[in-house]
């Protein structure tokens, strides 16, 4: 029941974005609206996971010192992938032509199946820990994916790809988000890994990403465009609490349970 129920949340996080980007796939005004938008609100979930529920969930059983770490070293370890392969930004258009364009429709390929496998591993840790904070990580990765998957859509779309092709290719992409999460959580759950280290590393993943790439594009919009962004990516914080305020919390009640069966074994 476990295994299904990670399956059908990574699962509708893929779908969900990839239906975003087909509705969009013709409409180009409309497409850069929901973009500008929702690039923010996307920013917004991914800071109140890793702050409110990531962090807090691989607290729970390593010391502070050690967690703290972790995520900072998967801060630095996106940022070494920027710098080395220039994949993150590919929600940008540039005006490339030829062998140079085909050469970038690659990266965007690769970097955005990169992309989905570590938010796959980041799901599945999730889930090993308890179904609450899979469920949170799933909806934040949700939320981020749908605008990043549009702008994809869009630019795969400008470097001459026909609309199946690019159909077809994000899908096969999103597909790396539903393997990566089993892969994470059946191994974890066979070989009883910790979740907490990856909890981490997930969480310093999406500090980088909100903080690096998404937060500066609202200082650099006008002052009232750059207001609505900034309400859309207070909205997102506030639309993740929420959901993990309304989830059970499971990892309390795993503990208490434990407490009880110690004591029936007595």
């Amino acid at each position: 029941m476990d295994s299904l129920q990670v399956l059908f949340w990574a699962t509708l996080g893929s779908v969900i974005s990839l239906v975003g980007g087909m509705v969009l796939l013709r409409a180009t005004r409309l497409r850069q609206q929901v973009i500008v938008y929702a690039l923010p609100f996307g920013a917004g979930t991914l800071l109140a996971t890793a702050f409110v529920s990531t962090l807090p969930e691989a607290l729970e059983d390593r010391e502070p010192s050690e967690i703290l770490m972790w995520a900072l070293s998967g801060f630095l370890l996106f940022f070494a992938l920027e710098r080395l392969v220039g994949w993150f930004h590919h929600h940008h258009h540039d005006d490339v032509h030829g062998g140079r364009d085909r050469v970038h429709t690659y990266l965007v390929v690769i970097g955005d199946t990169l992309h989905n496998a570590i938010d796959g591993i980041a799901i599945g840790a999730a889930f090993l820990v308890n179904p609450a904070a899979g469920i949170t990580m799933s909806i934040a990765v949700a939320a981020h994916e749908i605008p990043q998957e549009i702008g994809d859509f869009g630019i795969l779309l400008g470097k001459g790809l026909k609309p199946r092709r690019v159909i077809a290719v994000n899908l096969m992409s999103a597909m790396a988000t539903v393997v990566m999460a089993m892969a994470t959580f059946w191994l974890g759950g066979l070989y009883q890994l910790d979740a907490s280290p990856l909890l981490a590393l997930a969480a310093g993943f999406f500090i980088y990403i909100a903080a690096s790439d998404l937060i500066p594009d609202i200082h650099e919009k006008p002052h009232r465009e750059g207001t609505k962004q900034a309400a859309m990516l207070i909205l997102g914080v506030v639309a993740i609490i929420a959901v993990t305020s309304a989830l059970p919390h499971a990892h309390a009640e795993s503990k208490a349970q434990d407490v009880v069966d110690s004591h029936q074994e007595y």
